[in-house]
């Protein structure tokens, strides 16, 4: 049984696209930017990260703030065509504009300024070019999928939208998807809601515009109702291989402590095979042996550009962090100490059941995060030699202890460890340690469930991020480390 994602961590609503014999994937980014990632493979297994889609402030428009969680950048398609890739995606705060459109020539070499599609209002968007050349935009709408023929270089839809099919009863039909193969056209949607009812369902037509008969056996895809350690299975896009052979990515999620359980790195990414029988897509979940990722790192920030990993909530990185000498970031000044909300955290994605970031800073007062939104963080703040544990969920604000005369140059540490009470009917996905590193080790100021930074309290669509921010004042991060822990043996 496979239970390893080929992108762990908070990249939902992946997309995939083949160019050659390489392969390429992208994924929602919600309020965070840059927005899109992409990723390079040449086995499907090993990913890399070669930048994101849009990493400007004229392609994206995003906000800060507990108001604009899970707003932004929704599920993007990724697809190639004639040495030209496009992306075409949603950012919710323009979301009168329409889908937003893009293309490149090299997605590791930038990506043009978007057009948008007016007219096509919803989320989800799909672009399928039929066998005369005729881009299709198809999208989730509010009378479920909707399709109209559109001019990708301008976003000028060509036909009036036209309603395709509103899947097979149960809700949120979304996410759709069209590929060509034998002489069908195959429409693959989400349906169920992107929780624990998460499901992947298919229809067919002999003519891209429809009408679309549904799989007898629908859903194709699905753990609703069982004890699959992978969960929410959804939102799937499907690829055909080199050899002929499809595969399909999807998302879904790792829960763990008691239930109802709790997932805190987001909606992640899996892999599965695809097979066809009677014409019709069959998912084979062990078709790929995927080992763990290796996600660990440690950046010194030596490079003259920042990392595409870095991601910043409602604002852009490279507008706050600038590189310091020959290593080391500068971080403008964020938040003062006491308040809430992220105003330049300067954040990477959390990606393992167990890991230890740890952040040393030169100069400057700073804080070390593991948020969900700014409603549900925890952290450890360093304000001159003091250094405390914080934690914020919902109106309760708590500070839990607090250090004195702590040297400048101790990192500051936040590890996840599983829960030391098992079993037990009352736990949590982990414990979240805040503290600091002494000469005699690890020194821990607060240990907290971490169900208080976990989606199913937060609620919304995205995952923890781990980010440092200069408090009032500017300071100089000279050095992150983001380590995964193994799991414990015997």
């Amino acid at each position: 049984m496979n239970v390893n994602p080929i992108l762990p961590g908070f990249y939902p609503d992946p997309t995939i696209c083949r160019a050659g014999d390489g392969y390429y994937l992208a994924a929602s980014t919600f309020e965070y930017f840059p927005g899109v990632p992409v990723f390079h493979s040449t086995d499907l297994i090993h990913w890399e990260q070669i930048g994101n889609a849009l990493d400007r402030p004229e392609q994206l428009r995003v906000l800060g703030g507990l108001a604009a969680a899970s707003t932004g950048v929704y599920a993007p398609t990724l697809r190639h065509r004639e040495g030209k890739f496009w992306l075409v995606t949603t950012n919710v705060l323009e979301h009168a504009k329409g889908q937003l459109i893009v293309h490149s020539t090299d997605p590791a070499k930038g990506w043009s300024d978007p057009v948008y599609a007016p007219g096509a209002i919803g989320i989800d968007p799909d672009l399928a070019w039929d066998e005369d050349g005729t881009c299709h935009l198809t999208w989730a709408g509010a009378g479920g999928i909707t399709q109209a023929a559109v001019d990708p270089e301008t976003g000028e839809l060509l036909s009036e939208p036209k309603s395709l099919w509103s899947g097979t009863g149960l809700a949120y039909p979304e996410a759709p998807h069209l590929y060509s193969r034998n002489g069908w056209w195959y429409l693959v949607i989400a349906e169920g809601g992107t929780e624990r009812g998460h499901a992947v369902s298919v229809a067919r037509s002999r003519s891209i515009t429809g009408p679309f008969e549904p799989h007898p056996d629908n859903p194709i895809l699905s753990h609703r109702s069982t004890g699959h350690p992978v969960q929410n299975t959804g939102h799937a896009d499907l690829v055909e291989l080199l050899d002929g052979s499809w595969a399909m990515v999807h998302l879904g999620v790792r829960p763990r402590g008691s239930t109802p359980m709790f997932h805190v790195n987001g909606r992640e990414t899996f892999l599965a095979g695809v097979d066809w029988i009677d014409d019709w897509p069959a998912v084979n979940e062990d078709a790929f042996s995927v080992p763990a990722t290796q996600t660990s790192f440690t950046d010194d920030f030596a490079d003259p550009v920042l990392h595409p990993r870095w991601i910043s909530p409602g604002a852009v990185p490279g507008a706050f962090a600038r590189r310091h000498g020959r290593n080391g970031v500068t971080l403008a000044a964020g938040r003062a100490p006491d308040e809430r909300e992220a105003r330049r955290l300067l954040a990477v994605r959390a990606r393992d059941a167990r890991w230890e970031a740890a952040a040393t800073v030169s100069s400057g007062d700073v804080a070390l995060v593991v948020r969900i939104d700014d409603d549900h963080w925890a952290g450890v703040q360093r304000h001159g030699d003091v250094v405390t544990a914080r934690a914020v969920v919902g109106p309760f604000d708590q500070t839990f202890a607090a250090a004195h005369g702590i040297p400048e140059d101790r990192p500051l540490v936040i590890r996840s460890v599983d829960n030391a009470d098992m079993p037990s009917p009352h736990n949590g996905p982990d414990r979240l340690r805040l503290g600091y590193l002494a000469d005699d080790g690890f020194q821990a100021l607060a240990d907290i469930d971490g169900r208080y930074i976990s989606t199913e309290v937060a609620s919304g669509f995205t995952g923890r991020v781990i980010g440092v921010e200069a408090l009032a004042v500017e300071a100089v991060l000279t050095t992150f480390t983001y380590t995964a822990i193994a799991e414990p043996t015997g």
